[in-house]
């Protein structure tokens, strides 16, 4: 039968406990090193089956998906840095709501290579005269729209609270064909903002 410890044989197992400590040993073996490396061991990657990976890829198909339609419909949450905030929406909404020159150039430029193609002076120096003239357009038209969202932006939020780069990004989106700008236009041509 086994002795129960008495208060003395506790004080001399506490102490052998903090002797021990206090000199670096813990009281129990060192476990081999294959067994530390097996402990400490995880895989570098995921699951790697091919049922993991795709349903990995679905998830991130449908991640992506949801982005570009919310980037699309103009969501604040998938909205791109220089996208987000009240006033460079209603920058947007105005630049969408009107015809800008801008939006001609892609068209004219297209033009503009097949017509190199002709061997004739006159419809070369024609159609380069007309270059310079639409980007003088879409120079002006530029400003103008930058100048109009500005007087807009000061009426409703005061000249104070405008923010930096409003005038140039509304610049920026007239140059772009309403087709291919994002956020996609939420107001129509001819809508009043």
């Amino acid at each position: 039968m086994l002795a129960e410890p008495t208060i003395g044989d506790e004080e001399q197992m506490s102490d052998s406990n903090s002797e021990q400590q206090a000199a670096g040993k813990k009281g129990r073996p060192t476990p081999p090193r294959k067994i530390q490396e097996a402990a400490r061991h995880k895989p570098l990657v995921g699951d790697r089956s091919p049922e993991a990976r795709k349903a990995a890829k679905e998830r991130l198909a449908e991640e992506r998906r949801k982005a570009r339609e919310g980037l699309a419909a103009g969501d604040e949450r998938y909205l791109t840095a220089r996208d987000r905030g009240p006033q460079r929406k209603l920058a947007r909404d105005i630049v969408d709501s009107r015809f800008t020159a801008g939006e001609l150039v892609m068209p004219l430029l297209v033009i503009v290579i097949f017509v190199s193609l002709i061997d004739n002076q006159v419809v070369v120096l024609t159609i380069t005269a007309i270059t310079y003239l639409l980007f003088a357009a879409i120079a002006f038209d530029g400003w103008r729209v930058g100048r109009k969202v500005h007087k807009r932006l000061v009426a409703k939020y005061g000249a104070d609270k405008v923010e930096r780069g409003v005038r140039w990004y509304a610049a920026m989106r007239s140059i772009q064909m309403r087709a291919l700008r994002l956020p996609k236009p939420q107001v129509k041509r001819g809508e009043e903002v």
